[in-house]
């Protein structure tokens, strides 16, 4: 059974381009890997600049697996360095009945 997440990376300073074209590169990845299927993901911006991404793992073991992928752990890498990750708790909009951001296009 597939697992939705929602992952929220705060870019740090001076970061925001790398944060982007770090994004728009984490899907493939995680594809060609074979651990997310072929569901779309989402990507939207927080009032803070936070962006937002919203997709599906294929299973807990997809997730369990990405953990000692290498391709997948140099991804995560790079993003560690330009950005922090944070709970969508920590967000404003998460206090919303609705929450609405600012969608980011990841083609």
């Amino acid at each position: 059974m597939s697992v939705m997440v929602i992952a929220c990376y705060r870019p740090k300073p001076g970061k925001d381009a790398d944060l982007t074209a770090l994004i728009k590169t984490h899907q493939p990845v995680l594809r060609t890997e074979g651990l997310v299927g072929e569901d779309p993901s989402l990507c939207g911006r927080a009032s803070d600049g936070t962006f937002v991404e919203v997709f599906c793992w294929k299973s807990k073991e997809a997730i369990d697996a990405a953990h000692e992928n290498a391709a997948v752990l140099a991804s995560w890498e790079k993003f560690a360095a330009a950005c922090d990750y944070v709970s969508i708790g920590d967000l404003a909009e998460s206090k919303e009945i609705f929450a609405s951001f600012t969608p980011v296009d990841l083609g």
